[in-house]
């Protein structure tokens, strides 16, 4: 998930505070102008030029409120965000503390003569009350039992046919309950907030042949926030996402209109990429914010846990072992282990994100991000002669923009990422015995989307809009640079063009209605084999 959790509730309050007041000041003045003027034309002649001044005050009443109007407006939408894709970050974290809040509001302020529910009814004008929120702590539909404490969800549905490369490019029909994730958050003080993700996936948790469960259960996040300051933040160490690109730190169904998650995020990039993790994050300008994280190292060990040994290394020489980076697959397989001491690699990577936001350029939002690791090679690792592999680094850039076009409904969005190896000869692809999956010195990717917002009106009480929308993708997984000793005879499967089109239907910016049609195109003999037509279901509150 979010980045998905901020903290920005109080600056909304001085927001509404402050213009809530500057209305009713502008209220009062234009009534004291309409006061004066009934009096003044009783006058006669004499006050005529007096009038016209009052008229030209009136009219600049009228503009400094539409302005007004106008800037609240912008204080409730975050920029370079679609309805459907609003920050719902904001709203979670602020609802972990909801709960704690009002006791706070309940309660005598021991420095007042007020009485509990009474009101200073002698001020010129009260502020008028902050607009209740539409959304509950405990999965957007009650009231949390506990302060401080709310609990979320997303998740998502697929069902269709597609085209299955291992069966020759026969259509198969199929269902998936792809996953169900709670999203607990805990505001143990204003400034320490526990969070954590626990996602269920393909419709369980387990392998069962009775109910025909192959599914799994994990903690995709878990790390707790230490809110220092707005420029200083800290994160502790804990399960986090990589912060690189836009769609893996905001992977819910609601952020974007395919079926599937964009195709940059299922190759190079492997998301949900989360890792053993700490970091660091601010805000350097009202228009720039960032991320500095130091986690676990990606590893190039594809293969089960049933193949590590208990030296904490890969197989021993004799038996072989899948690689984690190849050029079938991306970097896919070579997350490392989350848990229990696992990780094949002493290696420690660093990563960092710069969001940008410009008010000068409202719609528009992006993000530049790196990833580096000096070495991905784990523990031990051979090729199938028993030679030992030595280092090899990964160096990562993502560049990515999202534009919604003001006053329009157009939105368009591009992407740009590239992976760099160092030492390719030391990748167990290279070494492998199969000389169709070899990696080059690099792999790198593109896309550009196009789509268009439709408001369909109120039906079942609630706004509805459809987004239909088309995406080219490109990623090359197999570029030229190939070191090792495998035979380098790759079929040009790794070179890969998705055409991707179809339309996303919000009848809430909480759910979204899904179809796409996906045209895959590769450089093999037979071709890639692997369209598709997939409805889906998503949700995010």
């Amino acid at each position: 998930m979010s980045m998905k959790r901020c903290t920005g509730l109080a600056s909304a309050k001085f927001q509404y505070r402050r213009y809530a007041r500057r209305s009713v000041l502008l209220a009062a003045t234009a009534l004291s102008i309409m006061s004066c003027r009934g009096a003044l034309a009783a006058g006669g002649d004499a006050n005529d030029a007096l009038l016209k001044k009052l008229d030209k005050m009136e009219q600049r009443i009228q503009q400094l409120e539409a302005e007004l109007k106008q800037k609240q407006d912008r204080t409730v939408l975050n920029a370079g965000e679609t309805p459907a894709a609003k920050s719902t970050s904001v709203r979670k974290a602020n609802a972990a503390a909801s709960s704690a809040e009002k006791n706070a509001q309940a309660m005598p302020d021991p420095q007042s003569s007020e009485k509990p529910g009474t009101s200073k009814s002698k001020d010129f004008a009260t502020l008028p009350p902050l607009p209740p929120s539409p959304d509950k702590p405990i999965l957007g539909l009650a009231d949390s039992p506990v302060p401080g404490l709310s609990v979320g969800a997303y998740g998502e549905i697929k069902f269709g046919a597609v085209q299955n490369p291992a069966a020759g490019g026969q259509w198969q029909k199929g269902f998936d309950a792809h996953r169900f994730v709670l999203l607990p958050t805990y505001a143990i003080t204003p400034n320490i907030i526990f969070n954590a993700e626990i996602e269920f996936e393909h419709a369980g948790a387990g392998f069962d042949n009775d109910d025909k469960l192959h599914g799994t259960a994990e903690i995709e996040q878990i790390w707790v926030d230490f809110k220092i300051i707005d420029q200083f933040n800290w994160r502790s160490p804990g399960v986090d996402l990589v912060p690189i690109g836009y769609i893996n730190q905001h992977h819910e169904p609601t952020q974007f209109y395919s079926v599937n998650r964009p195709e940059l995020y299922n190759g190079i990039i492997p998301s949900t990429w989360k890792v053993p993790s700490t970091s660091v994050y601010g805000t350097i300008t009202e228009d720039l914010k960032y991320q500095v994280m130091v986690s676990t190292s990606n590893e190039d060990f594809g293969d089960s846990f049933d193949n590590r040994t208990e030296a904490k290394t890969v197989p021993l020489p004799g038996t072989p072992d899948a690689a984690g980076i190849d050029g079938v697959n991306g970097l896919g397989f070579s997350r490392p282990p989350l848990g229990d001491f696992q990780q094949l690699n002493n290696a420690t990577a660093v990563s960092g994100r710069l969001d940008f936001t410009p008010t000068f350029w409202p719609g528009f939002a992006g993000s530049v991000s790196a990833y580096y690791s000096p070495n991905t090679t784990p523990r031990g690792a051979h090729d199938d002669f028993g030679n030992f592999l030595g280092r090899s680094s990964l160096t990562m850039f993502d560049a990515e923009f999202r534009y919604r076009v003001p006053n329009t409904g157009l939105e368009l969005r591009g992407e740009y990422v590239r992976a760099q190896f160092g030492r390719p000869e030391n990748l167990r692809a290279n070494k492998d015995s199969d000389p169709t999956n070899n990696v080059g010195k690099s792999m790198y990717g593109y896309s550009g989307e196009i789509a268009y917002h439709v408001p369909l009106g109120t039906v079942l009480n609630s706004e509805w809009e459809a987004v239909p929308f088309y995406r080219y993708t490109y990623q090359n997984l197999q570029t030229s640079g190939f070191a090792g000793t495998d035979d380098n005879l790759p079929t040009g499967q790794g070179q890969r063009q998705y055409h991707t089109a179809g339309f996303a239907v919000f009848p809430s910016p909480k759910v979204v209605l899904k179809a796409t049609y996906q045209r895959v195109i590769d450089k093999s003999v037979t071709g890639a084999l692997s369209d598709s037509f997939l409805g889906g279901v998503g949700f995010f509150f």
